[in-house]
C-alpha cells in the first residue's frame, strides 16, 4: 500500500508519517524543502524520538519523497496512491490543491480505485476545505466523477511537536501522547481503518474538544508566558499564576463544551488535567514564540479564543478568562512574527478595540471585545 503525504515537516514526519508507516504503508512525502526531500529520497528512513524518560527512539522505514514543485511527479503520485494525507497548515491547502486535482484527473483517466484524502490540520472541516479547493479546479463532469470516486473525511489531530534542534535534518522529537480522530461517516463504504486511529460518526464534538482545550490552553500559556518574559511553555507552566490562569481558561472552554456536547464533567476535567500535564512535560522544549505566533489567525472569529468565548456567552456562561487570553494575545509584540507585527500596527492605527474587532470580525461594541480591551488596558498599566 502507498500513501502520499503532503508536508514533510515535523508533524508530517513525527506524527502522520510515523502512523502510516506503522500501519503498513510506504509513505511518499511531498514537500518544497529541497534538503528534506533529498535526505528522504537517499536514506528512506528517519528516527522519531519520544520526549519521555529514557527518550526511546522509533525507526520509520519505507519512506521517500518528491518535490512538491514538480507538477508531474505530484500528479503521478496522487494518481497511483492508496491514501492521501496532508499536514501543511490549513492556509497552504490551496497551494497543494492543483497538484491533487491534476493527480485525480489522471487517476480518472486510468480508471483508478476509490481514494480517501484526509487533511490533518488544526482546523474545523479541513478536509472539506481541501475538497472544495480541489473540485473548483476541475470541469463539472470531472468534479462529479471525482466526488463519486474520492472521499474527503474530516479529522482531528493532536500531538505536540516543538521546534527541533537536531544535527540530523530528518530526526524529530514528539511527545508520547497523540490522538488522530477521523469521521467514519464521511468514508467510503467498506474502507479499511488505520491502526492507531480513532473513528467516530460525529467529529465536531471531538475536534472542538481538542481545539478548545489543547490549542486554546497552549496559546493562553504562550501569551501569558510571553508577557512575563519566559522563553518556553515549560518555564511558563512552572509559574503558579500562569498555570492557574491556563486552568481557569480551560474551565471556561470546558464548561461550554460540556453544555454544548454533553461531555461527562468528571471525564472532561480529567482531560484538562492531562492536557496541562502535557504542557509541563520536562522532556519537551516548546518555545513560547512558536506557540504564540500568528496571533491574527488565533484571534479570528472561528479560532481557538474567540469561537469558544462566543459559544460560552451564547450559552449564558462566563468568558472572562478567555477574554483575558485575547488581551494577552494583543500584547504579543514579537518582531520575528509578521502577524504579530501587523497586529501591533493595527493597534497603533485603530486602538486595541478596533484591532481586535478587525481580527475577530466582531463589532467594537461587542461585550467580548469590551472585556478583552478592559483587561488589555489593565495590563498596560501594570
Amino acid at each position: 500500500m502507498k500513501a502520499v503525504h503532503f508536508g514533510a515537516g515535523n508533524i508530517g514526519r513525527g506524527f502522520i508519517g510515523l502512523l502510516l508507516s506503522q500501519g503498513g504503508y510506504e509513505v511518499i512525502f511531498s514537500d518544497v524543502n529541497e534538503r528534506i526531500v533529498e535526505e528522504l529520497k537517499q536514506r528512506g528512513e528517519y528516527t522519531v524520538t519520544l520526549a519521555e524518560e529514557g527518550a526511546s527512539g522509533i525507526q520509520v522505514t519505507g519512506v521517500t519523497a518528491i518535490d512538491g514543485r514538480d507538477p508531474a511527479a505530484v500528479a503521478e503520485a496522487v494518481a497511483s496512491a492508496d491514501l492521501i494525507t496532508t499536514a501543511v497548515g490549513v492556509n497552504i491547502l490551496k497551494h497543494i490543491a492543483p497538484g491533487i486535482a491534476a493527480g485525480l484527473k489522471l487517476r480518472l483517466q486510468r480508471g483508478g480505485e476509490p481514494l480517501h484524502l484526509i487533511a490533518c490540520e488544526n482546523a474545523i472541516g479541513a478536509s472539506a476545505k481541501l475538497k472544495e479547493q480541489v473540485l473548483a479546479l476541475l470541469q463539472p463532469e470531472e468534479a462529479a466523477a471525482v466526488s463519486a470516486m474520492a472521499a474527503f473525511p474530516d479529522s482531528a489531530v493532536d500531538r505536540i511537536v516543538p521546534l527541533q534542534h537536531h544535527e540530523d535534518p530528518l530526526a524529530v522529537t514528539v511527545e508520547p501522547f497523540y490522538e488522530w480522530v477521523i469521521n467514519r461517516s464521511q468514508m467510503l463504504p467498506g474502507a479499511e481503518e488505520l491502526p492507531g486511529v480513532h473513528y467516530v460518526d460525529d467529529l465536531i464534538p471531538f475536534i472542538e474538544r481538542k481545539l478548545f482545550t489543547v490549542n486554546t490552553g497552549h496559546c493562553s500559556a504562550a501569551y501569558a508566558g510571553y508577557s512575563k518574559g519566559y522563553a518556553t511553555i515549560q518555564e511558563s507552566m512552572k509559574d503558579e499564576d500562569i498555570a492557574a490562569f491556563v486552568q481557569s481558561v480551560l474551565k471556561e472552554s470546558g464548561d461550554m463544551l460540556i453544555e454544548a456536547y454533553g461531555f461527562h464533567r468528571a471525564e472532561h476535567e480529567a482531560y484538562i488535567l492531562k492536557i496541562i500535564d502535557r504542557f509541563r512535560n520536562p522532556y519537551l522544549t516548546d518555545e513560547v514564540v512558536r506557540v504564540g505566533r500568528s496571533p491574527l489567525r488565533k484571534l479570528s472569529h472561528e479560532d481557538r479564543l474567540v469561537r469558544p468565548a462566543l459559544r460560552a456567552l451564547e450559552l449564558g456562561l462566563p468568558a472572562q478568562r478567555l477574554a483575558e487570553a485575547m488581551a494577552l494575545a494583543l500584547r504579543f509584540d514579537e518582531s520575528s512574527d509578521p502577524e504579530a507585527t501587523q497586529l501591533q500596527e493595527s493597534i497603533r492605527e485603530l486602538g486595541p478595540a478596533g484591532a481586535l474587532a478587525a481580527a475577530s470580525g466582531l463589532p467594537e461594541e461587542h461585550p467580548l471585545v469590551a472585556a478583552a480591551v478592559s483587561r488589555y488596558d489593565e495590563l498596560a498599566k501594570l
